[in-house]
C-alpha cells in the first residue's frame, strides 16, 4: 500500500507541474484526495487558527468541547462534553466529560486537558481568543473561572451578562478544540505552552491525525481508529495545494483528485457536461447586504427602505452573473447555522416599490449615491441595483473603491447607500445580531466598533430590547425563537436590505459522497466521506 500511494503522489505532483503531459494516476480507494488553494495556512494551533484552510484542517484533527456535527449542522450537541448543567443564575456551566475518550497519542482525554485547553487559549491571547475573553476571561482570572471539579467534570464561570447558550455555542468554535496537555507540555519551550511545536503538529483526538503539513504543498492526515464516532471510511486524506483553478479542473477531470475546491464559475460550467463529475453548493457564512444611512432625510423613512427591498432583482442576479456562487438570502444570520431564518419574502416588484415611494411622499423619485467595493461581484450587483431602482424612480450614482477607502468612510457614517458584506465571527446568532440589530448608543461620538446599526445611524429601543433578551435567554428553544423573531423584524424594519449568501461550489468525482462543508470555515468535515 505504501509503495502504491507513493507512486500515486509522484504522479499527482507531475500533473500539477506539467499538466496534460502526465499520465492518469487514479486515487487509491481508501484515500480522499482534494485539490485546494491552501496557501493561507500559517498555523495549525487551534488557539491561533483563524484562516479558512487552517480552520478546516483543525476541524478534522480535533474534537471540541461542544459541536455542530456534520450529520446536523443546525443542532448544538456535546463533543468532548457528554452533558452539561447550567446553574440557576446562568453564571456557570458544569460539563461532564465523555468517559473513555482517547487522543491520537493514546493518552486518555481528561478534565485536566479540557481546562488546560481553554486556559491556554486565553493565556496565549491570539486572534480568535476574543470569542471566549468576551465572557470576562483574562490571563489573570481564567484559572479561577475555568476549573477542574473532579475526574469527570469541568466548571466554567461567566462574569458578563451573556446567555450560557451563547457560551455553549462559542465553545463549539475552533478555539474550543481539546488538546492533549501531556503531549503539548512535552514540547513546551520557554513557557510557550507548546505554541511553536503545535503550529505544525497536532495533539488532538479528532477523526484524523496529522501525518504531515508542508506549507504550500500538502496536508496529509490518517484516520483515527479509536475516534468516538468510529473509524472514518477513508484511511487517509490528502489536501494538495493547487493554486490555479485550471490545474484543479484538469486533475479532477482526469480522476487524479477526488475533489476540486476553487473552480471559477466558468470552470464549473465547463465541467457540468462531464458525466463523471458532480457539482455541490454549500452556503457559507458571508452575507451581502445593502444599507441606507438613516440620518439621510429621505433614506431614513421606513417606507423608502421597504420600497428599496422590493426594487431588487434577487432572482435575476442569482441566475445570471452570480453564477451559482451566491444564493438569495434575506436575513442577517446565514442559512445552515442554528437559529437561521431562511424565509425570503422579497422579489422584484416594481409596482409595490412605486406604491411605497408614493406613500413616503416621493412618487417623483430621488437621487442617491451607492458606495461599494471595486472587486467582483460588487460592481455587477450595484449595476443591477441601479437598473431596477431606476424603474421605481430612484436615480443612483455608483462609486467603487478599495476596502481601505470604503470601510473608513462607512465607519464615519459618510455614505448614503452602501453595498457590502459581513461574516460571523463565531457560530452564535448574537455574533451578527450584535452588529445588525443592537445599537445602545446612536450618538455620533459613540463610534461603536463593528456595529452596523450604529454605522447606519439607526437605533430602535424595541429591537435593542429584543436583541438583549435573545442574547440572555437561558432556554435554547426560546432563544432560537427570539432570534427568528428578530430576523423577521429586521427584514421589514431598519436600514438593511440583505440580499445574498455566498455559496461554495465544490466539484467532485461522482463516486465521492459524504463531504460536508458548513456555513463557517471551521464546520468542514471529512469523516463521512466514502468512495
Amino acid at each position: 500500500m505504501k509503495s502504491a500511494l507513493r507512486r500515486f503522489l509522484l504522479a499527482l505532483a507531475a500533473v500539477a507541474l506539467t499538466g496534460a503531459s502526465a499520465v492518469q494516476a487514479g486515487t487509491p480507494k481508501s484515500t480522499f484526495v482534494m485539490a485546494k488553494d491552501i496557501s493561507d495556512i500559517i498555523t495549525l494551533d487551534p488557539a491561533e487558527v483563524f484562516e479558512l484552510s487552517g480552520g478546516e484542517i483543525t476541524a478534522n484533527l480535533y474534537d471540541r468541547l461542544m459541536m455542530f456535527e456534520p450529520e446536523n449542522l443546525t443542532k448544538l450537541v456535546g463533543g468532548v462534553a457528554e452533558s452539561w448543567d447550567v446553574s440557576g443564575d446562568g453564571k456557570s456551566i458544569t460539563f461532564k466529560i465523555r468517559p473513555g475518550l482517547k487522543f491520537h497519542s493514546g493518552n486518555p482525554v481528561t478534565t485536566e486537558d479540557v481546562a488546560y485547553s481553554l486556559q491556554r487559549v486565553v493565556k496565549l491571547n491570539k486572534t480568535p481568543a476574543f470569542i471566549v475573553t468576551q465572557f470576562g476571561w483574562n490571563k489573570d482570572n481564567v484559572d479561577q473561572l475555568v476549573q477542574v471539579v473532579d475526574d469527570s467534570q469541568v466548571k466554567v464561570t461567566i462574569t458578563e451578562e451573556f446567555s450560557p447558550v451563547l457560551v455553549l455555542n462559542a465553545l463549539s468554535a475552533g478555539i474550543a478544540c481539546i488538546v492533549d496537555k501531556k503531549l503539548v507540555m512535552e514540547h513546551e519551550k520557554d513557557g510557550d505552552m507548546g505554541y511553536e511545536w503545535l503550529k505544525s503538529n497536532s495533539a488532538g483526538g479528532g477523526a484524523f491525525s496529522l501525518k504531515s503539513w508542508k506549507a504550500n504543498e500538502v496536508v496529509s492526515m490518517d484516520a483515527f481508529a479509536d475516534y468516538r464516532h468510529g473509524a472514518p471510511a477513508m484511511k487517509r486524506v490528502i489536501v494538495r495545494h493547487v493554486a490555479e483553478p485550471s490545474a484543479q479542473r484538469l486533475l479532477l477531470e482526469k480522476g487524479d483528485v477526488d475533489m476540486a475546491r476553487n473552480l471559477t464559475p466558468d470552470q464549473v460550467k465547463g465541467v457540468m457536461g462531464n458525466a463523471d463529475v458532480a457539482i455541490d453548493g454549500n452556503p457559507k457564512g458571508t452575507v451581502v447586504y445593502m444599507a441606507a444611512n438613516a440620518s439621510h432625510p429621505i433614506l431614513g423613512n421606513a417606507d423608502v427602505m421597504q420600497a428599496i427591498r422590493n426594487l431588487v432583482d434577487y432572482k435575476g442576479m442569482q441566475e445570471s452573473f452570480l453564477a451559482g456562487q451566491f444564493v438569495t438570502h434575506q436575513a442577517f444570520w446565514p442559512a445552515g447555522l442554528w437559529g437561521a431564518l431562511e424565509e425570503t419574502p422579497y422579489s422584484l416588484d416594481v409596482a409595490k416599490g412605486k406604491e411605497l415611494l408614493a406613500k413616503a411622499g416621493h412618487s417623483d423619485g430621488f437621487s442617491v449615491r451607492i458606495n461599494t467595493l471595486n472587486a467582483a461581484p460588487f460592481p455587477e450587483i450595484a449595476q443591477s441595483l441601479q437598473s431596477t431602482l431606476a424603474k421605481g424612480g430612484i436615480k443612483t450614482e455608483i462609486i467603487t473603491s478599495e476596502g481601505k477607502t470604503l470601510w473608513p468612510m462607512y465607519r464615519a457614517r459618510k455614505h448614503e447607500i452602501i453595498l457590502a458584506r459581513w461574516s460571523p465571527d463565531y457560530v452564535d446568532p448574537h455574533s451578527n445580531a450584535d452588529a445588525f440589530a443592537h445599537n445602545p448608543d446612536n450618538r455620533l461620538e459613540a463610534k461603536l466598533t463593528g456595529v452596523l446599526a450604529w454605522r447606519n445611524a439607526w437605533a430602535d429601543p424595541a429591537i435593542n430590547d429584543l436583541t438583549v433578551r435573545a442574547r440572555n435567554e437561558l432556554d435554547l428553544g426560546k432563544r432560537e425563537q427570539l432570534y427568528l423573531e428578530l430576523q423577521r423584524k429586521l427584514q421589514s424594519t431598519g436600514p438593511f436590505a440583505i440580499m445574498f449568501q455566498q455559496n461554495e461550489q465544490v466539484a467532485r468525482r461522482n463516486n465521492v459522497k459524504g463531504f460536508v462543508s458548513g456555513s463557517n470555515f471551521d464546520l468542514v468535515f471529512y469523516r463521512n466521506v466514502t468512495k
